[in-house]
């Protein structure tokens, strides 16, 4: 029909002819056909396009079949949301191993060899506790219709983090307790201990992921998941301090009345045992003599705390030990500055969809030949506009530089050009428009880029439509951003008034904005940490130390995800937030532990620390990364990213907390000499009052 169109965006791996002139296609490897299905806002319509579609795609399938020698890849308006949701349905199975996992660690590292003092049922039950109150939050988000999306599949592994911690916490602080003391007074000191804490960090994710679910984040997936996740923050913390605590006081009950804490039967005499054999003694016996029931510290002997108190904290507060841990520090730092340094905005929205899927392959071709443009990008005027004035014309020509045009605009000035014809009033340049240039064959097919009204007996053009294709180099969706940063502006400046747009902006605009909102939200987060915890910690030096082990570790995370090629997509924006209020969860109770200690020395102050801690650090994080392992089976790239990042959170919080801090305490403020002083004239102090007593009264040196 004698039509001329630009198709330089729709052929790929281009082969020109040698020495041509006007660069004449000699060949193409691969081609991209677009269709537009008309809806006009009517849902019949939008029915009919979608019928449309998914037969299309049927299509596509059937040919490729037919014809193995073709490779055809087919993307509709619904491929992304449908590819998208896939990864949730895949996951399913792989979170419920997870769950398992999770279940068998805790259970196993809450047992001991002492019937009477293990708890491998309450290890189990902290962790349905937390199930259930996921559960709680994920109905109520459906109650108040709520919209799932695949990114909600990184809350239960959130959740199960914090969560985990609480119960762990708590039963360290029950095995910290006196045994010569009422279930009741063991229970009370094991909640004072815990709750201080864990009220504080539960707070902080509250306020961050609040921050997070706030009018400040535009991401609507990040929102979703921030107001999801404070829900159930808020409800984690009732359940563990009620449910949990209950099934504590249960438990402390039966151990009180020396009831077995797997069968809950009673346990029998030493003298019963002794006339069993091996077998019976391993399952019933409480692992000590009923002299010794009220030792000290019985719980000493839990396998985790034996192996940290015995071998080490030895180790790593050795002097030979701490050189070599410098260096690891320098070699961590080297990488995550090196990493930070690396930070770009080059995320691509297959990275959230199943590795499989049809979008992720139509993507990866079209990457492949289709790089040296950019989408089709409609530019769309919406008011009436003097067309025929040559100011008008001039600026549209200078909006449109840098782009190849699909203009109606610039065809008609050429279709006058070339018959010859003055269109320079309103009425001559309409007039020819309708009564020649729409009605020839080759300009037919602008009809639908322009909408006429009518008013009396004059027409108008009211708004008009121009398609613009920009030339980029591999690095495409950055060059599309510019694009885009580079119109916009223009768009409210310009006396033409005009929005530009394509589908694919929706996932740009994303993107270009990922980088600032974890940054504004973590450092947000490290300045709430420093105020609340300064009115909370007797030493100031507690709360520096806890901004630097937490900014430590933000950042850390932040620069090896980089050099392990993730993208700061919004999975990766929603593992920072939870970075910064992890390795709070983990660092704090450590630093004010050891800030507070009154021992002799340093050393003696962090393996305090170490063996008050140090378990219930040890277990969360080791369930916490086990549980990750069934995610690395799910063909997602959603997944894929959630497990890298949760890794790197884990694996860096273990680093700094047993081996970073540990070391660095040692030779670094705040001192203990005060402290040493203060024993040195209680002790003092303390015998010459013994002195007196004797000196007075010898009968009653046995009373003092």
């Amino acid at each position: 029909d004698g039509r001329n169109g630009f198709i330089g965006h729709q052929l790929g791996g281009v082969v020109e002819v040698p020495n041509s002139k006007d660069q004449r296609v000699k060949s193409a490897r691969a081609i991209q056909i677009t269709y537009y299905l008309q809806t006009y806002g009517s849902a019949t319509q939008d029915l009919i396009g979608e019928k449309w579609e998914n037969e299309f795609s049927k299509l596509m399938r059937k040919l490729q079949e037919e014809h193995q020698d073709l490779q055809l890849y087919s993307l509709a308006s619904f491929s992304l949301w449908r590819d998208f949701h896939k990864t949730s349905i895949m996951a399913r199975s792989k979170v419920l191993v997870s769950l398992v996992l999770i279940l068998t660690t805790a259970t196993l590292s809450s047992s001991m060899k002492d019937c009477l003092r293990s708890k491998p049922f309450l290890g189990l039950l902290g962790v349905l506790t937390v199930c259930i109150s996921i559960i709680t939050a994920a109905g109520i988000f459906f109650i108040t219709d709520g919209k799932y999306n695949s990114t909600l599949l990184g809350i239960p592994f959130f959740a199960m983090g914090h969560g985990t911690k609480g119960v762990f916490e708590l039963l360290s602080g029950w095995r910290r307790t006196k045994e010569n003391l009422s279930f009741k007074d063991r229970i009370a000191d094991a909640y004072s201990d815990v709750m201080v804490t864990y009220t504080m960090t539960s707070s902080l994710y509250f306020i961050t992921f609040g921050m997070g679910a706030s009018p400040f984040t535009n991401i609507e997936a990040v929102k979703v998941f921030c107001q999801n996740m404070c829900v159930s923050i808020l409800l984690n913390y009732f359940y563990i301090f009620s449910f949990f605590g209950s099934c504590l006081v249960f438990a402390g009950q039966l151990e009180q009345n020396r009831y077995h804490s797997i069968f809950c039967c009673k346990i029998p005499s030493a003298e019963y045992l002794d006339r069993k054999p091996v077998w019976f003694q391993a399952v019933m016996s409480d692992g000590h003599q009923q002299t010794s029931h009220h030792e000290t510290n019985p719980y000493q002997h839990h396998f985790i705390q034996h192996f940290l108190r015995e071998h080490y904290n030895e180790w790593i507060t050795n002097i030979y030990v701490k050189p070599f841990v410098v260096i690891l520090y320098l070699i961590y730092a080297s990488f995550s500055f090196m990493g930070c340094l690396q930070i770009s905005d080059r995320a691509n929205i297959i990275n959230l969809l199943a590795s499989d899927s049809p979008s992720v392959s139509f993507a990866v071709v079209q990457q492949k030949y289709f790089s040296n443009y950019s989408p089709v990008i409609g530019f769309y005027i919406y008011e009436p506009l003097e067309y025929w004035n040559s100011s008008v014309q001039e600026d549209l020509r200078r909006l449109c530089s840098g782009f190849t045009a699909v203009s109606w605009v610039e065809q008609y000035y050429q279709f006058l050009k070339v018959s010859n014809v003055s269109a320079n009033n309103k009425s001559d340049f309409i007039s020819v428009l309708q009564s020649s240039f729409l009605k020839k064959p080759e300009f037919q097919h602008f009809r639908n880029d322009i909408i006429f009204s009518k008013a009396g007996d004059e027409n108008n053009i009211i708004a008009s439509r121009l398609y613009l294709v920009a030339r980029t180099s591999r690095d495409k969706q950055k060059e599309v951003i510019e694009v885009l940063e580079k119109l916009r502006p223009l768009s409210l400046s310009k006396s033409i008034r005009f929005i530009v747009f394509n589908p694919s902006f929706v996932f740009m605009d994303h993107y270009s904005l990922s980088v600032t909102v974890p940054v504004l939200i973590a450092g947000f987060g490290v300045l709430l940490v420093l105020i609340l915890t300064f009115f909370l910690v007797i030493h100031p030096l507690g709360n520096f130390w806890l901004i630097l082990s937490v900014t430590s570790i933000e950042l850390g995370v932040l620069g090896l995800m980089t050099l392990w090629n993730v993208d700061m997509d919004c999975i990766s924006i929603l593992c920072l937030i939870y970075t910064l209020n992890f390795a709070i969860d983990h660092c704090a109770p450590l630093l004010y532990t050891f800030v507070l200690a009154t021992e002799h020395t340093r050393t003696q102050c962090i393996k305090s620390s170490l063996q008050e801690h140090g378990t219930a650090i040890l277990q969360n994080v080791t369930s916490f990364l086990i549980g990750l392992v069934p995610l690395l089976f799910v063909p997602s790239n959603l997944t894929f990213t959630l497990f890298k990042c949760l890794l790197l959170t884990g694996g860096c919080t273990l680093l700094h907390c047993f081996v970073i801090l540990p070391v660095f305490l040692t030779f670094f403020p705040p001192s203990k000499k005060h402290h040493k002083k203060k024993k040195r004239a209680k002790r003092k102090e303390r015998e010459e009052i013994e002195c007196i007593e004797i000196q007075e009264n010898p009968d009653h040196v046995t009373t003092v």
